[in-house]
């Protein structure tokens, strides 16, 4: 199946072009919103130039932005839906009046709507537009964890400007029980934002491979996001084998078992839960041991590529197109490591 969609959300796509078809990635010199293409990742997908997409014989379209609805029907000369089956991707919460936030893809139904988590799935009004829950899936990083350093590691990106929905202001308080490690885009801008000198560290956007290794050689994996959907660097530290401090929201509960570590929404019972992890590395690997198995088994590759397959070819023939050659998971996906 040759399926179009932009480079949006990289944690995301990593995964899903793993699977058996044919990915697009439009690609343009700028590199931009609307072109990155790759974006140096390795990844088995084609780059291809806006103006070649037309003659590509697109099978669908995976939308992520409201705006990519005109773009895909300009670049394919096909009508969203009609003769172009359409699966718009939903990776956020909502913003604003919650309980009253309607979709911009609400009452349609030319297409399929995709929420990354039944958070998201319960929070945004899609009126009648039809809808699925296909949670994540993150290709394993493998077990690495050591633990050997008595320091606590978060993953966020842009935590100043983000500030209290990824929970940036809460990271003194867990900086009185050990130093704490941020990675990310704009983790530069952490030192001075806050009042006094708190051991919050922050350490930059790091590539994955040597992100992971960092990660893994910290005690725990620090997750204070209040308002988020699920983070994949949440499910990756798990799937390292590092126990787990995290804030009981959103999709949070859902992912992290409390015997992998700590999840509340009391923030002091949390900072207890750190510093009980950081006297006792025996404790803390027992702990990250349960994380890893259930971030295996919720997350794995293999159960979201199938889901992806099964929700790709009902949208195909739904609008006449016929699946050609494709290749159930399982044969192109060998055994996940444990």
């Amino acid at each position: 199946m040759r399926i179009l969609l932009w480079h949006v959300h990289g944690g995301w796509t990593d995964a899903f072009v793993h699977g058996a078809h044919d990915y697009l990635l439009p690609t343009t010199p700028a590199r931009d919103g609307w072109g990155l293409g790759l974006g140096g990742r390795d990844w088995p997908a084609r780059e291809v130039a806006p103006e070649a997409i037309r003659d590509e014989d697109v099978d669908v379209v995976v939308l992520q932005r409201p705006e990519e609805l005109a773009e895909a029907e300009r670049l394919t000369g096909r009508r969203i839906g009609v003769d172009l089956p359409a699966i718009y991707l939903e990776h956020n919460t909502p913003k604003g009046d919650v309980p009253f936030s309607v979709h911009p893809m609400a009452d349609r139904g030319d297409l399929l709507l995709v929420h990354v988590t039944h958070t998201n799935a319960l929070l945004w009004d899609t009126g009648r537009t039809r809808t699925r829950v296909i949670e994540h899936g993150v290709r394993d990083p493998g077990l690495r964890y050591t633990g050997e350093r008595e320091r606590l590691a978060a993953v966020i990106n842009e935590p100043v400007r983000r500030w209290r929905v990824t929970g940036t202001d809460l990271l003194p308080r867990f900086a009185e029980a050990a130093p704490v490690d941020v990675f990310g885009m704009g983790t530069e801008l952490l030192a001075g934002a806050f009042d006094g000198t708190p051991a919050v560290h922050g350490l930059g956007d790091v590539r994955p491979a040597p992100m992971h290794a960092a990660l893994a050689e910290r005690r725990a994996y620090l997750h204070p996001h209040r308002w988020t959907s699920l983070g994949l660097s949440l499910i990756e530290a798990m799937q390292l084998g590092m126990p787990v401090i995290a804030l009981a929201a959103t999709e949070a509960p859902r992912a992290v078992p409390p015997e992998a570590g700590a999840i509340s929404a009391d923030v002091d019972q949390l900072v207890r839960a750190a510093r009980r992890l950081l006297a006792d590395p025996e404790e803390a690997a027992r702990r990250g041991a349960i994380a890893r198995e259930a971030a295996l088994e919720r997350y794995g590759l293999g159960r979201f590529l199938a889901d992806w397959d099964e929700v790709l070819e009902e949208r195909v023939a739904q609008t006449g197109r016929s699946r050609q050659g494709i290749v159930p998971f399982s044969e192109h996906l060998g055994e996940e490591p444990r």
